[in-house]
């Protein structure tokens, strides 16, 4: 079974708004925009904004050009993969997996389980019912295939069922070839074959054609495509069930939690801290059950007027001790407000690792003597805050405000991460590049004297240029490539400044120049 939310996005973001302002969004056009290289485009559009001409992909300057009044939001991709997942939990009412099919899919496996339903046509009316409850515009279908299924829930009426016995071929044969979940570039080569429709690709796979090409043409054709989408054949195969099609059930995840429901509200600290024990000794009996570590900890704290205040610790490195637990939590229970009291407590690991036995007695030691790292890093961070310690690793790029990036301390370096190889850096990168006023002989030529925060520097010494391209797939098509030189003045001070773009790159007037970091 087929599940499509057409409009996820849209629907996730209505369920906010309804719960946060009580009113309908609908009446005035909305949508919600991602941020490109090119500029805002459109990632989804409401019935009204559709109305007026704006669309899905759509520029967000066009879209403004055919509705003035469009109203914005920004749209939340990670957000909405993550809702998604939810979802294909959920639906896991109607069959035993389910598997997500981005963006806005999920497909559940409903063989031999319709009959609990009352039938087939009952278990998709329970579906939508269900999904409408929700707040979600949904689109469901039955078909021995998961592409069957998918292409019959986007191109046919909702509720459409197909059975094993039935004709596949001639039953799809009317829908579109978009139907099969091929990329644009494909469907744009098909379109041009004149293959619109399944039952055209039908016709030629099996040799029916005027021309008699066959199956063998678009073999030949298609025979560098290794991807399923990007292959006609492949998703041909897949749909009428002549090869496998792989999927990826979801597995729910369940996050060790424990928690103290109170007889008698507690407003002390010292017996705030006594629970807080009591749980942190209770998470470690069950992660050690589990063989895991919980690297981030969130601690509940319910008020007996209904509030509920959390406090969330993010560890260096997977753990399991308690005492360690208790120590970090008592510096973040310091401004907690109990009110008329506490009436339960939860702590929840939402983040766990595998984490194996060890001897308890040398950890210990080695904590006693102040050389354990990770519990150092632990109380730093739990001191200074989240984003305070860090360490900076190379990252894959030859631009250089992003040659390296700040992560965990004790988080290993990504392994598809490289460090390229580069000319001489400065010591010192200033956090953005600082414009300055060079004298040069000519626009192309060495500079000869620069004003950097009201003072002239005469260069003494100058060595260069290393020219860096941009990162065309990353920036905008205006961006210019730098011209980069290390210079160093009369009283023996280098700098290393560049010259963004040239004077005939077409992109652009005359170029600008840059200061971006410190030798020592």
């Amino acid at each position: 079974m087929a599940i499509w939310c057409a409009d996820l996005a849209l629907d996730r973001w209505r369920h906010a708004e309804n719960c946060r302002r009580g009113e309908g969004p609908d009446a005035a056009p909305l949508a919600l925009i991602a941020e490109t290289a090119h500029g805002p485009r459109i990632d989804a559009a409401n019935h009204a904004a559709r109305e007026a001409g704006a669309a899905n992909g759509m520029m967000l300057a066009d879209a403004r050009t055919l509705c003035p009044s469009l109203e914005v939001r920004p749209s939340d991709p990670a957000g909405d993969l993550a809702f998604l997942e939810r979802l294909a939990l959920w639906a896991q009412r109607w069959g035993p997996w389910s598997a997500i099919d981005p963006p806005d899919g999920v497909l559940v496996d409903v063989t031999a389980v319709a009959h609990l339903f009352g039938g087939e046509r009952r278990l998709l009316a329970d579906v939508e019912a269900r999904c409408s409850a929700r707040g979600l515009k949904v689109r469901s279908a039955i078909a021995p295939t998961a592409g069957a299924a998918w292409a019959l829930a986007h191109y046919a009426a909702s509720g459409a069922i197909l059975a094993p016995d039935d004709d596949m071929p001639a039953r799809l044969a009317d829908l579109p070839v978009a139907a099969l979940r091929l990329d644009t570039d494909v469907l744009l080569v098909l379109r041009r074959l004149g293959l619109k429709r399944l039952g055209d690709l039908a016709g030629i796979e099996e040799g029916r054609d005027r021309k008699g090409s066959g199956r063998d043409a678009l073999q030949r054709r298609f025979r560098n495509r290794k991807s399923s989408s990007a292959n006609p054949l492949i998703r041909m195969d897949q749909l009428l069930g002549r090869v496998p099609e792989p999927l990826l059930p979801v597995v729910p995840v369940i996050a060790p939690m424990v928690q103290r429901r109170l007889l008698e509200p507690i407003r002390h600290r010292q017996l705030l801290d006594t629970v807080v024990a009591d749980l942190a000794a209770d998470m470690a009996r069950t992660l050690e059950a589990k063989g895991e570590g919980a690297r981030r900890l969130q601690l509940g704290l319910w008020r007996v007027d209904g509030e509920v205040l959390v406090r969330e610790l993010e560890l260096a490195a997977a753990t399991r001790d308690p005492a360690h637990m208790i120590r970090l939590f008592a510096e973040r229970l310091d401004d907690v407000d109990a009110g008329f009291g506490i009436e339960m407590l939860r702590l929840r690991a939402a983040w766990t690792q595998p984490l194996g036995l060890d001897q308890a007695d040398l950890e210990a030691a080695a904590e006693q003597h102040g050389t354990s790292l990770a519990a150092c890093m632990d109380r730093l961070t739990t001191r200074l805050g989240q984003q305070a310690v860090q360490r900076p690793v190379p990252r894959a790029s030859h631009i250089p405000e992003r040659a390296q990036h700040w992560q965990p301390p004790l988080e290993p370096e990504p392994a598809e991460q490289h460090q390229l190889a580069f000319h001489t850096r400065p010591l010192k990168l200033l956090d953005r590049p600082e414009r300055i006023s060079v004298l040069y002989a000519a626009p192309e030529g060495y500079p000869r004297r620069f004003s950097w925060r009201g003072q002239v520097c005469e260069v003494a010494r100058v060595e260069g240029p290393e020219r860096i391209a941009p990162e065309w797939w990353r920036e905008r098509g205006t961006a210019r490539l730098r011209d980069y030189y290390r210079v160093e003045d009369e009283t023996g001070r280098r700098y290393w400044i560049y010259r963004n773009g040239l004077p005939t790159d077409g992109r652009g007037g005359m170029p600008d120049w840059y200061l971006q970091g410190l030798f020592g």
